[in-house]
């Protein structure tokens, strides 16, 4: 069994695409350069076109993950901006816009009861999602992200 997530094992990869897509790509970009120089006299376009089609590879991998990434964090913003709007008082209800992207996205890893004085710290200090992290002393996992 895992250990419970935490400040210091939140970070997730994505064994598909980082351990086994990104690096193929990588690779095959390197194959297209070799092709490219060593047959440039035999098949003058063919390098020029292997290189222009590894990089249209490598570039859609990098786009489709950082359109995942963008996808997930507005669907994190708008949990947390429902999250907060049911548990803070009234009087800190104003001052949920307050909060920008990154501190929205790091307060989701903070439980229901230590919230609203996080939010409270966060928005007076203005803290930045790391020390937001660093903050939280009971852990809110979120084990479905990206």
């Amino acid at each position: 069994m895992a250990a419970p997530q935490s400040y210091k094992n939140h970070a997730r990869l994505d064994p598909p695409m980082h351990f086994f897509i990104i690096p193929v790509l990588l690779i095959n970009l390197g194959v297209a350069v070799y092709i490219a120089i060593h047959f440039r006299h035999d098949y003058p376009y063919l390098g020029h076109w292997s290189i222009l089609v590894a990089l249209a590879l490598l570039t859609l991998a990098l786009r489709c993950r950082m359109n995942d990434l963008k996808l997930q964090n507005r669907i994190i913003r708008l949990e947390e901006r429902l999250r907060l709007a049911s548990l803070l008082p009234q009087d800190q209800l104003a001052h949920i816009s307050e909060l920008d992207n990154r501190q929205l996205i790091a307060l989701r890893f903070c439980c229901d009861e230590e919230l609203p004085a996080l939010v409270r710290k966060t928005l007076t200090q203005n803290l930045e999602p790391k020390a937001i992290k660093q903050s939280i002393t009971v852990w809110r996992a979120d084990n479905h992200r990206v």
